[in-house]
């Protein structure tokens, strides 16, 4: 263990490296390629820009172990994010963003005891969700204010300089789940991409339906709970057993 756990940890690293490379010089070459049609730009973002940029967390995945950095880095990114916004820098601030919701989301995690809680949120949250961006807060600032928006989602780029965007509590919850896989020996792998594919299809079914915003959370609640059911039915019987 003690020569295998380097050797993985190295590899884990040096995939981050690779990955982060291929994203960033998308990012960088992305706003200056001919532009494509709406289709196309959704496939390119659907099923390559959202995925590669989200790998980046399922990769740097074990520092969710850090309890004690997590919220110290979450606020980091985040004054770096504000800073490289207020001085015009898209990128880094992009970037800077997209790391302090996945660090708050792993933080989030520790106030978790039971992965029964997780559950409760992936079943409630959608809910307030569904309610902000229909009728609510989001739904008012994505008519009426979109560049509010806009500076504290996540761009992913399409050719031409497009982009679609999450916001920091879809990438904070995708964080989450990918989190509470882990920590409970849950399917991590499927989980990302469920949660991952799940993103994907808000995008393109906004787009056909022709709607400003649409709620990711509840596509991401269905992706981890369909990545995960039996054995989160498994898990919370045997807690409740054990309880009585």
């Amino acid at each position: 263990m003690g020569v295998a756990t380097p050797v993985l940890a190295n590899r884990r690293v040096a995939a981050f490296a690779a990955v982060g490379a291929c994203v960033l010089a998308w990012f960088v070459v992305a706003p200056h390629l001919p532009r494509v049609g709406l289709w196309p730009a959704i496939v390119i973002v659907s099923i390559a820009v959202i995925p590669a940029t989200l790998a980046l967390a399922l990769i740097a995945l074990p520092l969710w172990r850090a309890t004690r950095l997590l919220v110290p880095a979450t606020i980091v990114l985040a004054l770096i994010a504000l800073g490289c916004s207020l001085a015009g820098w898209g990128l880094p601030a992009n970037f800077a963003k997209l790391g302090a919701a996945v660090f708050a989301g792993w933080a989030f995690l520790v106030l978790f005891e039971e992965v029964s809680w997780v559950v409760l949120v992936a079943l409630l949250i959608p809910l307030v969700d569904i309610v902000s961006v229909w009728r609510g807060p989001t739904h008012a600032i994505t008519t009426h204010h979109f560049e509010v928006y806009t500076a504290v989602a996540i761009a992913f780029l399409v050719p031409g300089g497009g982009a679609s965007y999450l916001g920091p509590p879809d990438v904070l919850l995708s964080a989450l789940c990918l989190a509470a896989a882990a920590r409970w020996n849950l399917r991590v792998g499927w989980t990302w991409l469920a949660t991952t594919a799940m993103y994907g299809l808000t995008v393109v079914i906004a787009n056909a339906a022709d709607v400003n915003g649409l709620p990711a959370l509840p596509f991401l609640s269905a992706g981890f709970l369909a990545a995960n059911g039996d054995l989160l039915w498994r898990r919370i019987r045997r807690s409740e057993g054990s309880s009585t």
